[in-house]
Order: structure tokens, then C-alpha cells, then sequence
């Protein structure tokens, strides 16, 4: 991942950013643009209290929103990831972008995996305690990721797109019982994400912030990737 301290790319550096810490959507977006280069306004939200500039500028009331110099909004984490790597792509991280494999297994992640996931971690939604049907439908999903895992990252030795797309969601899925995520027959994914919870592309965009309010001095993505 490109220094925080490097000069950055052409960006303009009048977007805007609207992101929440704890998002994974917005956790695989600030993954993608630290290692562009990417350098928007940073502004942390609270998601229980979402600001109205927030608010007026989306349509989706959600995280991460950018918002471009030229008047486009991007909504979707996935459009946030696209849109700065074809900007600045220094690791090269487009190259298996088309992957078919990899691509089927962010369609799951993103699809029945994260279905899953929320029903595991908010069993009362459903009006339960505990959901063991969601937990094993998550661990299902997780098998597909356990084969592909053949080196230490989806894309090899180093972490590329589909690692930071995927690990948010097994991040939250292990969260709500690490020590029964680590009894899981998952060796792969379980080593896999060990590695990526440590690993400075995810670490340095985890940092807590002051969130955001309109009298707030303006605090830069990259600024924050140091604090």
C-alpha cells in the first residue's frame, strides 16, 4: 500500500467521503482508496444519527457515499473500489478483476453469505435469541472461500480487490463468536483472516475519529490514515 505521506495521485481533492468505521461496505471502500491514492474530505458519521448533508446528498441513506468533484454520487461500495482504481491502481489491483471465480465469490459474499451474516448477528430481528440456522448457512457459504484460498490471499502473496471486498463480511460474521469461528473446519479462512487483522491495508483505515458535524474542520482521507 502506497505511504500515507506520499504525494498523491491526480485526484481532485474536493470529493467528498461520508464513511462509518464499523461499515464493512465502507471498510472494503477505504481499503480501495488508501491504495490509490485517493486522498476526499473524510467525514465519519454516526449511523443512528446521520447528517442531513449526508442525507441530501444520497438517495440511499447509507455508507460509504462519495461524492465526486464533477457532481457524480457514488453509493455503492464496489463503484467506490472501480471508480479509484481506474483512476490509480499502483498494486494492480484491477488485473483480476474479471476473474470468474473470484467474482462468483463476491456475488455469494455479497449475496447469501451476507444474508446470513446479518441474521446470525441480529437474531431478535427474527425474534430469536440465537440463529444456528443463519450460523450454518454462513459456514455453508464460507467453503467455496476455504477452496479457493491457495496462498496466503486470494490474489497471491499480498492482499488485492477481492480481499478487501470479502474480509469485512467474514470479519463480522467470526466477530459475534471468534472462539466458535475458530473451531470451524475452515483452515484457510480462518489463517486468512488472522492475517488480514493485522495486515496494515486494514489497520490503518480502522482508525476511531470525531464524527463528523457541519463545524467541523475538514480532516483528509489520507490525514486520517496517520492519526
Amino acid at each position: 500500500m502506497p505511504a500515507a505521506n506520499e504525494p498523491p495521485p491526480a485526484f481532485a481533492t474536493d470529493a467528498v467521503l461520508y464513511s462509518f468505521r464499523r461499515c464493512p461496505y465502507a471498510m472494503r471502500a477505504r481499503m480501495a482508496l488508501a491504495v490509490s491514492g485517493a486522498d476526499p474530505e473524510l467525514r465519519e458519521v454516526v449511523l443512528r444519527h446521520k447528517p442531513a448533508a449526508m442525507l441530501e446528498a444520497g438517495s440511499k441513506a447509507t455508507v460509504p457515499l462519495l461524492l465526486l468533484a464533477d457532481g457524480r454520487v457514488l453509493e455503492e461500495s464496489l463503484e467506490v473500489m472501480d471508480w479509484c482504481l481506474s483512476v490509480s491502481d499502483p498494486l494492480g489491483w484491477l488485473n483480476a478483476r474479471q476473474d470468474a471465480t473470484l467474482c462468483e465469490l463476491l456475488q455469494v459474499n455479497d449475496g447469501p453469505f451476507k444474508a446470513a451474516v446479518d441474521r446470525y448477528k441480529y437474531p431478535q430481528r427474527s425474534g430469536r435469541d440465537r440463529d444456528d440456522e443463519a450460523a450454518r448457512a454462513g459456514v455453508e457459504r464460507l467453503a467455496s472461500l476455504e477452496s479457493a484460498l491457495n496462498s496466503d490471499y486470494l490474489a497471491g502473496a499480498s492482499p488485492g480487490f477481492f480481499d478487501a471486498a470479502l474480509f469485512p463480511f467474514v470479519r463480522q460474521f467470526a466477530a459475534v463468536d471468534d472462539i466458535w469461528f475458530d473451531a470451524l473446519p475452515l483452515p484457510n479462512v480462518r489463517a486468512w483472516r488472522k492475517r488480514l487483522l493485522v495486515h496494515p491495508l486494514f489497520t490503518t483505515v480502522m482508525r476511531k475519529l470525531v464524527p463528523w458535524a457541519p463545524q467541523s474542520d475538514p480532516v483528509r482521507f489520507r490525514e486520517s490514515l496517520l492519526a
